[in-house]
């Protein structure tokens, strides 16, 4: 197994990148490194290729955000948790919120004893889904109340944070503090498609909210030039700034 590199660098933005085509991830990791973001790896890529090749993408220092959103038994978690750590050494690593308290604690704990020591977030409401979507599985509450549900589940059983819409940071900030860290998606920069994304937000306005770190993907990865697409970002947040 390959050294894991210990990243200290925190990335304000994290390209997530969708894709199996090892020559695009690898361009589009290059894009995001030269902006100074992270990149987000979930399942399609690391289902196919493994950590092996986790690692291969990355430029030297860059951060990794390992959306791989765990969901199961306390100690399956713990397990997968440990393993993730130990061998692509992320500096964020997703579970499901609705897995519970114990599933929460099982996690955090696996996190704090591994060497390179992840933050876990716990992924709230998907962005992908509304009030509508919600009452489809069962639950009455509008969005904004689940979130804030889950949301104080995953912090009172130590989760250092969420994934969250960007429509929920003020909400969220209030209710859990400052300190707790929120990740947000459904991030699009000014001029570009929602997609399947429904509650979305530009990076400015998402920063100015108090977001600790955003997630954009197909503004970078589908551009004609992503390096250029996250240069042009990187340069609408300091104008924000």
């Amino acid at each position: 197994m390959g050294k894991i590199a210990q990243n200290k660098r925190v990335a304000p933005v994290f390209c997530g990148i969708d894709t199996v085509e090892l020559p695009f991830a690898s361009r589009c990791a290059r894009a995001a490194a030269a902006a100074g973001f992270g990149v987000k790896l979930g399942k399609e890529f690391f289902t196919f290729h493994g950590p092996a090749e986790v690692r291969a993408i990355l430029p030297v220092g860059t951060p990794l955000f390992l959306d791989l959103k765990f969901h199961d038994i306390p100690n399956t978690v713990a397990g997968a948790v440990r393993s993730a750590a130990a061998a692509m050494g992320p500096m964020m690593l997703t579970i499901h919120a609705s897995g519970g308290p114990a599933m929460i604690r099982a996690a955090v704990e696996a996190a704090k004893a591994s060497k390179v020591r992840p933050m876990i977030l716990a992924v709230t409401v998907l962005t992908s889904l509304d009030d509508a979507d919600l009452k489809a599985t069962g639950i009455e509450d509008d969005t904004s109340t689940q979130v804030l549900r889950l949301a104080r589940l995953a912090q009172d059983n130590g989760a250092d944070g969420v994934v969250c819409a960007a429509t929920e940071i003020a909400m969220l900030r209030e209710a859990c503090g400052p300190d707790f860290k929120l990740v947000v998606p459904g991030i699009r920069p000014k001029g570009t498609a929602a997609g399947d994304q429904k509650r979305v937000m530009t990076p400015g306005e998402a920063f100015r909210l108090g977001a600790d770190h955003l997630v954009i993907g197909r503004p970078i990865t589908e551009a004609p030039d992503p390096e250029a697409a996250a240069l042009a970002i990187a340069q609408e947040l300091v104008e924000v700034a």
